[in-house]
């Protein structure tokens, strides 16, 4: 007999959640596209293995501590759901589980330590880059620190790189062919500023006119994706008040950015005061996200001049473009626009990095196996770059590069395609 999930206890997500459940018939295929069940090989850490756990939990077969070893080991990278023959909306249920989970479970002081300090510097550039100063400085006390702070220190840059503030309209050059939106991110504004820079050049180089709206913040995806449901609800809100609708999309160069900005309607399903207006404004918002790379090969590129000699490199999908948003040729098409650009095959091109948000922190262990494995089946491309559409994942790549000892290229889409259009100088 098929018990049933007590949804008055869930609010009104547990309808999404409970749907999640009865999907999903436990036929595995999802168990090789899981990258913790690829590195660890147990069943609990394996999409289907979870979701018999979430469902325990929400029936009250187990505890919730039971299950949350298994849970928070989960990279929310939704390649189980690119392999499910069922179309399990795996999301669905992991998103809305870990904010249940959030206010009932207990974390030791050291866990609860590292989640505030990701969720109160990442999302905020100018707290981000002062912390990135401090944990600069200490990096000679790494050796003593726990392995979750210690982890946040390996992945900090050598130097903050430093560009001009981003104008509120960045003109198109000759006939303006689309005007859009761009969300400006929020680490990403720290650790690799030139990204957004070389987005606009690309963008206006191909007669796309870019409002990049002042004051915008955190998308909310981090907070999201880890279960800090208030937090993350409040930032949507801010940028959806925020951003105009008048514009023929709302662009975004972060994968995990255009990922979370597409699951807004998760934060909103329990908000009992929203009138028509605001859920017009929800659904129009959402369905004008898109990712730059898309984007730019839907609007059909100028194609840049041939490279002065032959290079090869190797794109590597980041999940939350991949799996969760569907968009894997995009980027390779307007990549293999490059005249003596040669993209080359990954091993594993479908398995996640490791980086996912706070996972790295979080998940230190794990996120090192996962590192260590997508930087050796790079290099044994023989590639000269790496291409990407996320900066989690450039830095998670380019750290790990370093760990082995053979350092090289990460570079974004957007930045690929400047020097391109620049001569690769």
């Amino acid at each position: 007999m098929q018990h049933t999930i007590p949804l008055e206890t869930l609010g009104a997500l547990g309808a999404s959640m409970a749907h999640a459940v009865e999907k999903c018939i436990h036929c595995g295929f999802c168990l090789p596209a899981c990258p913790t069940y690829t590195v660890l090989g147990e069943e609990m850490n394996s999409p289907r293995g979870r979701i018999v756990l979430m469902k325990a939990v929400l029936e009250g077969e187990i505890d919730l501590e039971e299950a949350l070893p298994y849970i928070d080991r989960c990279l929310g990278c939704f390649g189980c759901v690119s392999a499910c023959p069922s179309g399990v909306p795996y999301g669905d249920l992991l998103i809305p589980f870990r904010a249940h989970a959030e206010s009932r479970r207990r974390r030791s002081l050291l866990q609860r330590t590292t989640r505030r300090l990701a969720l109160d510097t990442l999302p905020y550039p100018q707290r981000l880059r002062l912390a990135a100063t401090g944990g600069r400085v200490a990096r000679p006390l790494q050796g003593w620190l726990p392995q979750q702070l210690r982890a946040m220190l390996t992945l900090l840059p050598e130097h903050l790189p430093s560009t001009p503030g981003l104008p509120e309209v960045f003109p198109a050059q000759g006939k303006r062919r689309a005007r859009v939106a761009l969300l400006a991110g929020c680490a990403q504004q720290v650790l690799a500023p030139q990204i957004n820079w070389a987005t606009l050049h690309v963008l206006a180089l191909n007669g796309v006119e870019v409002v990049i709206p002042k004051g915008q913040g955190c998308c909310g995806a981090l907070a999201l994706h880890s279960g800090a449901m208030a937090q993350a609800r409040a930032q949507a809100v801010h940028n959806l008040r925020l951003f105009p609708l008048d514009v023929d999309a709302i662009l975004t160069n972060a994968a995990g950015c255009g990922s979370g900005m597409k699951e807004y309607p998760l934060l909103f399903q329990e908000d009992e005061v929203q009138d028509e207006s605001w859920t017009a404004r929800l659904e129009q918002f959402v369905s004008k996200v898109q990712d730059v790379s898309l984007f730019l090969e839907r609007l059909g590129m100028i194609e840049p001049p041939a490279l002065p000699e032959p290079v090869s490199l190797v794109y590597q999908d980041a999940c939350h473009l991949a799996h969760a948003q569907g968009v894997t040729e995009a980027p390779r098409h307007l990549l293999q626009q490059i005249p003596n650009l040669r993209l080359l095959p990954l091993a594993e091109a479908d398995l996640c990095c490791g980086s996912a948000g706070v996972y790295n922190l979080e998940q230190p262990q794990t996120a090192r196996l996962l590192g260590e494995r997508k930087a050796r089946n790079i290099l044994n491309t023989g590639a000269q770059g790496v291409v990407s559409g996320n900066i989690g994942c450039m830095v998670q790549i380019r750290t790990h590069l370093e760990l082995l000892g053979q350092p090289m290229p990460v570079w974004h889409t957007m930045e690929v395609l400047e020097r391109a259009y620049r001569g690769w100088s």
